[in-house]
């Protein structure tokens, strides 16, 4: 397995933080794939180290969507979301990653590094 940057895990820890509430579905190092939440998480962080939480993190990847998977319907309720943040106030300024994380959406760019894995049509369940 590559060396992960400190940089790659700071954006992989971040990421996927911001997914738990939405039952992620992740690849661990030996292949399973977890449905992770925040009562699933595949560690757990008060029982390690810093470093070993690194080593652990570097062995899990999250199944996320291309932004180029998203389809007509969700492309016009994400546009719905962003026109109405550009007239609310500053509190409703993370609608719009909140819906991104929600849909499972690689907005950070974490599959073309290595960091995540492509999800294949159908793992995650657009209404």
């Amino acid at each position: 397995m590559a060396q992960m940057t400190k940089e790659d895990r700071d954006l992989l820890l971040k990421d996927l933080c911001a997914r738990l509430p939405y039952n992620v579905k992740i690849q661990s190092w030996y292949g399973a794939i977890i449905t992770s939440d925040l009562n699933t998480f595949p560690f757990s962080m008060e029982e390690m180290d810093k470093e070993d939480m690194w080593d652990q993190l570097s062995g899990f990847k999250p199944y996320l969507r291309p932004m180029s998977s998203m389809t007509k319907e969700e492309r016009k309720e994400f546009n719905n979301i962003l026109e109405f943040q550009y007239y609310s106030d500053d509190s409703q300024m993370c609608e719009s990653t909140d819906w991104l994380n929600k849909n499972h959406f690689d907005y950070r760019g974490l599959i073309g590094k290595g960091l995540a894995i492509e999800a294949p049509e159908g793992m995650y369940k657009t209404d």
